[in-house]
């Protein structure tokens, strides 16, 4: 059976001498394993589609819950990330927490919103990457059900908490001096302005989430949050992740 549909492509593996398996996320059917036959074979009409961050029509091939792409035409390459590695790195490292949410044939429309509207917000728009990357995270966790109580203290149930705070593994909101009642594990320090924007992002239009400006320690706190959050909650570490680290210099500390 030959299914048509738009994908981007998550994750690539080099198979056997010319082919590769690629890990797509597809409008259709969300996560598919798809193998592409002679990509890596000079003037192989594959080539550009099978590579990392590429979005794509795609004709796939389907026999016996396995996935071959047959044609595949190029909507957007994202020439841009290429051509910075510290935005590459970032890009690959939202394809991977992308893969490790989403689920094998079930589409996931809001999904594959976020992670393309990060790659263009990188690519086109020229973000701060430090700011794209803490939207990312917390949308990210909105998406996938894993979204945080931020509308107010959960002890005392002010809407502005004083010196507010986010429980990490119960993911809820509190006043620093609630602390003790906002459950167990890791608490981390937010700014007035940090919880503003994540409520922007977890709240407000998808279309906008990269549309705010923060101080440095705002955006600081709200990153270093964000990615705690994520990785508590996902219970585990990205080698990405790890990567872009490495290309960044750590943030000032205020």
């Amino acid at each position: 059976m030959h299914i048509v549909t738009k994908g981007l492509v998550l994750r690539e593996t080099r198979y056997r001498e010319s082919d590769k398996i690629l890990t797509v996320l597809t409008q259709e059917g969300g996560l598919r394993t798809v193998k592409a036959r002679g990509c890596r074979k000079r003037g192989s009409g594959l080539a550009a589609a099978a590579e990392l961050l590429v979005w794509s029509d795609m004709t796939l091939f389907e026999y016996r819950d396995r996935f071959t792409l047959q044609e595949a035409s190029t909507l957007e390459e994202f020439r841009g990330l290429r051509q910075d590695l510290e935005r590459l790195a970032l890009g690959s490292y939202c394809a991977e927490v992308a893969e490790a949410v989403a689920d094998e044939g079930r589409p996931d429309p809001a999904l594959l919103s976020l992670v393309l509207n990060t790659l263009y917000a990188l690519d086109k728009l020229g973000r701060d990457p430090a700011l794209v990357k803490a939207a990312f995270e917390w949308k990210l966790m909105g998406v996938a059900g894993y979204e945080p109580l931020v509308d107010g203290c959960a002890v005392c149930g002010v809407p502005e908490p004083e010196a507010p705070r986010i429980n990490l593994r119960e993911g809820v909101l509190h006043c620093a001096s609630c602390r003790g009642g906002a459950g167990e594990g890791i608490s981390m320090p937010l700014t007035p302005g940090a919880l503003a924007a994540m409520r922007h992002v977890l709240y407000g239009s998808p279309k906008r989430i990269f549309s705010f400006r923060l101080d440095p320690l705002s955006l600081r706190r709200m990153g270093e949050a964000g990615e705690a959050y994520l990785m508590t909650q996902l219970e585990r570490g990205f080698r990405t992740l790890d990567f872009y680290k490495q290309l960044t210099p750590p943030p000032e500390h205020t």
